[in-house]
């Protein structure tokens, strides 16, 4: 293990392995078989190991714990990957422009930025999103569905990401810090959005005058003027 040696390797793809055990998992791939079934929710899972990780969604355990920030997870691979918050490790390249980042996940979100790929598909308002998650947030639109709850005020939000920067509003967290002039922020697309200040980046441009704008909010409301629009008469 220590030595990264990795000499069992799957005779179909070539990937190679450190534990036979491991490689009898990645066999399943190719085969399609789940052999392991959580007793809870029916949930079929190709490896022990992860069955072993889905039951902690049901036990609502997270064994791994963060000896920088103790953050904990549920997932020994999730607290690695924490792990380069704090030691600014971005191990995944992008072999197109060469921006590195965290984890593979990250890496292939990215990558869709250059291959242009949308899969996911809103079938009631053909809108396209390049992640599951954001496809399914955005179905909240239509459905009216607010799931996520303030414990604190009750207000209700469609997404998560959402409720969780509202909760900064009650704990005082702002946790984006500006490396110019350390002003801080509770949401990262604000601290974007600030940093502009700073390089005069204008990246929105009208298509009529050329007249650029540091936020998008900004062209909206400039594009009134081409357009005579009046929307609080």
């Amino acid at each position: 293990i220590h030595t990264g040696e990795r000499p069992y390797c799957c005779d179909v793809c070539n990937k190679t392995f450190r534990q036979p055990q491991h490689l009898k998992e990645h066999h399943l791939v190719h085969t399609g078989e789940h052999p392991y079934r959580c007793g809870v929710s029916n949930k079929i899972l190709r490896a022990r190991s992860s069955l072993k990780r889905h039951r902690h969604a049901h036990t609502g355990e997270h064994p791994y714990c963060c000896d920088v920030c103790n953050k904990t997870f549920n997932n020994r691979s999730y607290l690695n990957v924490h792990h380069r918050v704090h030691t600014g490790e971005r191990s995944n390249p992008c072999d197109v422009c060469h921006k590195t980042f965290r984890n593979t996940r990250s890496l292939n979100l990215h990558q869709s930025v250059h291959t242009g790929e949308s899969p996911y598909h809103c079938d009631m308002c053909n809108k396209t999103f390049k992640i599951l998650r954001n496809l399914k947030a955005h179905q909240h639109v239509h459905t009216g569905d607010r799931p996520h709850s303030c414990d604190v005020c009750n207000k209700t939000f469609s997404k998560k990401s959402n409720l969780k920067v509202h909760q900064r509003l009650h704990t005082g967290e702002r946790p984006y810090s500006c490396d110019m002039c350390n002003k801080t922020f509770r949401d990262k697309s604000n601290l974007k959005v600030h940093q502009r200040i700073h390089t005069g980046e204008r990246p929105y441009g009208c298509n009529v005058c050329n007249k650029t704008f540091s936020q998008p909010c900004s062209l909206k409301i400039h594009e009134r003027v081409h357009t005579g629009e009046r929307p609080y008469s």
